[in-house]
């Protein structure tokens, strides 16, 4: 059964700049404390990622995961090919401009583990993984925007 986590919060920075903090994939584990390393594996004619590899490590769980990311304007979606720990995941960033210099964020995560865990493990995971989206690319995005 999938397991899913929202997350909805605004970054002082421009919606591009947040997108390229997106689309930047093997930057990942300078931001998001949950990835241990990050590589993208090909890209789309247009040089967005493709598909990348992960290797995570949340709540107790290390895993190595293939997903494969679509893009628009205002959104980052991925979905899992492979991985030793899941058996799908289903991911979106949905980014919309408050203002020139300001972003609102939806981060949606839905993930189905190969093997059962204390509700209260996997409850723990759902917040450690908002939480890391929240802070650490906000983190980021905003000192990106300042450079």
């Amino acid at each position: 059964m999938a397991v899913e986590v929202s997350t909805e919060f605004d970054i002082n920075a421009p919606l591009s700049v947040v997108m390229d903090v997106l689309k930047d994939i093997d930057a990942l584990p300078d931001w998001s404390s949950a990835h241990k390393s990050a590589k993208v594996l090909s890209t789309h004619e247009d040089g967005t990622p493709d598909h990348a590899e992960v290797s995570v490590g949340l709540a107790g769980i290390n895993d190595t995961q293939e997903l494969a990311y679509s893009w628009t304007d205002t959104t980052c979606t991925w979905d899992l090919v492979s991985s030793g720990q899941l058996s799908s995941q289903h991911g979106q960033y949905t980014l919309a401009a408050v203002s020139d210099d300001k972003t609102h964020v939806r981060m949606d995560l839905a993930i189905d583990l190969k093997i059962k865990l204390p509700g209260l493990i996997v409850k723990r995971g759902q917040k450690a993984a908002a939480e890391t989206a929240k802070k650490g690319l906000t983190a980021e995005a905003e000192r990106r925007a300042k450079a």
